[in-house]
């Protein structure tokens, strides 16, 4: 994308979002664009993929801290109308002389604001001294858009780590042309209007205003016999396989980054990344919390009071534990290195809470039982409660 796509476009109006919003809002609205018009969801539907296109390119801006603030710091300039004419023909900013060559990158204060590298490289194909510093930028290599996507999986292959095959339909180097847009056996030629140099001047008073040129799209160059297969993009939509290692552990909701396996670049340039959403879907039995696996156990009241040996499942077998004599509902019980193992081989803990049962019906024989129980029984220990409700009586 070029500086002057920054000034014309409004990526918060395309995000659906307010100019304030905070980067999780940012990252929630973009997700769920993202899902509604993401090509696979939409096949055939060349607005859907247009769409997808747009809300790609703009939480690359907005998504990432640096580039929105230097974003919204340009929409801001020239937003306020910061270039005004003066009355010798010259651009002023809100009424005040400066020299030009302040604003591209001569001033102190300009590298400071933008990183070091002045507002000539953050306005970069907008504007130039003479062409030959936007039309290198123009006619460069470009870094492949990012790709993101999301894969489910089963509760016991996020604990134990897996390896799935992913497919993805993404845009892709024509094999035809090999990326030239050009029918085999013909070359792309300079374009006839900016001559290779990818971007058109005009010169507006005391300043040059250059643009990319509309006749080659900023490329420099153009095809006159295009490629019967990607009818002169250079690339085609693809439906590719990647195995993809999810390592032990993997939480619900971490992204996962495989480097150089996104989108492939322009003119040369690296390819994007590719970004994992993983879905964890939830155990019939088991649970998690950080490192350890959860699991609730129904014993009777008799064990409870009694005592008893539990053998209770793991994700690898069993384990037994020894409930003690007078365990109250909800004690955890721990079996230590039976839950998910961690990068340095260490495992967690699996934790069982008890759950004593107290059944709605019981027979006459059990109700005799509990009531002889109950006499050989101290009473619960209610004395605290009982001076207080005396106060009420």
């Amino acid at each position: 994308m070029s500086s002057k796509d920054w000034v014309e476009k409004d990526y918060y109006a395309v995000l659906g979002v307010e100019k304030s919003a905070s980067s999780d809002e940012i990252k929630k609205s973009y997700r769920k664009l993202a899902r509604e018009s993401h090509p696979d969801h939409n096949p055939g539907d060349p607005k859907a993929e247009e769409r997808f296109k747009a809300v790609s390119e703009a939480y690359a801006v907005v998504g990432d801290e640096r580039k929105r603030r230097e974003y919204d710091e340009m929409r801001s300039l020239f937003g306020s109308g910061a270039f005004r004419r003066n009355a010798r023909g010259g651009a002023q900013p809100g009424g005040a002389p400066f020299d030009v060559s302040d604003l591209f990158g001569g001033a102190a204060g300009g590298e400071a604001r933008f990183g070091g590298g002045g507002l000539g490289d953050l306005f970069g194909s907008i504007f130039t001294g003479g062409g030959a510093g936007g039309a290198a930028r123009a006619r460069g290599p470009a870094r492949g858009r990012d790709v993101e996507t999301e894969v489910a999986l089963d509760f016991t292959d996020a604990v134990r780590g897996v390896t799935l095959p992913l497919t993805l339909r993404s845009a892709g180097v024509c094999e035809t042309c090999h990326g030239t847009g050009a029918k085999p056996g013909t070359q792309p030629k300079a374009c006839p209007v900016c001559h290779g140099a990818g971007v058109t001047t005009r010169n507006q008073g005391s300043f040059s205003f250059s643009e990319p040129c509309r006749n080659c799209q900023g490329v420099g160059t153009v095809v006159e016999e295009k490629c019967p297969e990607c009818h002169g993009s250079g690339g085609v939509t693809k439906t590719r396989t990647l195995n993809v290692r999810f390592p032990a552990g993997v939480a619900d909701g971490q992204r996962i980054r495989l480097a150089g396996r996104g989108e492939p670049g322009e003119r040369g340039g690296p390819a994007g990344d590719l970004f994992v959403q993983v879905k964890v879907r939830p155990d019939e039995l088991f649970g998690r919390a950080g490192d350890d696996l959860t699991l609730t156990v129904p014993i009777t009241f008799a064990e409870a009071v009694l005592g008893t040996d539990l053998r209770v499942p793991t994700l690898d077998g069993t384990v037994t534990l020894r409930v003690p004599p007078g365990t109250p509902s909800g004690r955890v019980l721990r079996a230590r290195g039976k839950g998910v193992v961690r990068k340095d081989g260490r495992a967690g803990d699996l934790l069982v809470t008890l759950d004593v049962v107290v059944p709605a019906k019981v027979s006459d024989e059990a109700r005799a039982a509990l009531e002889a129980f109950t006499e050989q029984t101290p009473p619960a220990a209610r004395e605290h409660l009982d001076a207080r409700v005396r106060r009420f009586s």
